[in-house]
């Protein structure tokens, strides 16, 4: 296993990719390419400061520290819901395209099977799976929702660098088998005595927790493959596309 490393770690995730059929995930799947590969692209990260992991309906990036988190913080926010928009006006509404986004830090090494294994990437893993993001998309209309770790929320969103407000996050935590994890979401929570949210869906175990003021709880630990819930450190094997792949 080599040494781990501090990378700043970016997870994208389809809503409900297990409902759509064959023809429909391939094309998704090519989507969520585009709209990373420009996403990275708008914040002028190279693809040699990058690495790569499918994961079906999610993709998984490992970029080097010296590309700007401020300047990835702000794309995030403004470029890639304005790729999704582009993207999904062209499509039916059956096949638009909704992404639950974290962004996160962290000590990441790669084993002998050239996976990622780490506790800061099953951190971010976890709230890529917990209920309150699952839940601010679906209870929004937007295309896509961010969500921070605690770490890059105080390291950089709460500095107000440009294009990115502090005031626009509200803090959240996940309740997990190892304790609380704190985390920020974009956009308001919802109010005190609104109504609650639909029902999960099949893709997203366990009810809706209950929200006061700005922090949400979650009362089970959601983590692992499409929704489950896995035991112990998570490991996605990796590997740059070859060439003449789709990006």
């Amino acid at each position: 296993m080599t040494d781990p490393v501090y990378r700043t770690i970016l997870l994208f995730d389809i809503e409900q990719f297990g409902k759509r059929d064959n023809v429909e995930q391939a094309y998704l799947r090519r989507v969520l390419y585009d709209v990373v590969d420009d996403t990275l692209r708008a914040a002028d990260v190279d693809e040699t400061s990058r690495l790569r992991a499918d994961r079906g309906d999610s993709v998984m990036e490992l970029i080097d520290t010296q590309v700007s988190v401020p300047t990835l913080t702000k794309t995030l926010l403004t470029e890639t819901p304005a790729l999704l928009h582009s993207k999904n006006r062209l499509i039916a509404d059956s096949t638009r395209m909704r992404l639950r986004i974290v962004l996160a830090a962290g000590y990441v090494a790669v084993d002998e099977l050239g996976g990622w294994v780490g506790r800061d990437l099953n951190h971010a893993v976890r709230l890529l799976n917990s209920d309150p993001l699952r839940a601010a998309l679906r209870d929004r209309g937007e295309d896509c929702v961010l969500c921070t770790s605690d770490g890059v929320y105080e390291g950089v969103v709460r500095n107000g660098p440009l294009g990115v407000r502090p005031e626009d996050f509200h803090r959240i935590t996940v309740e997990t088998k190892e304790g609380p994890t704190v985390a920020w979401l974009h956009g308001a929570p919802r109010a005190p005595g609104s109504p609650a949210a639909a029902p999960a869906l099949p893709d997203a175990p366990g009810g809706l927790p209950a929200t006061q003021h700005n922090e949400t709880h979650v009362e089970r630990d959601h983590i692992g493959m499409s929704g489950g819930t896995a035991h112990g450190d998570l490991n996605f094997t990796i590997g740059r596309p070859e060439s003449g792949d789709p990006r």
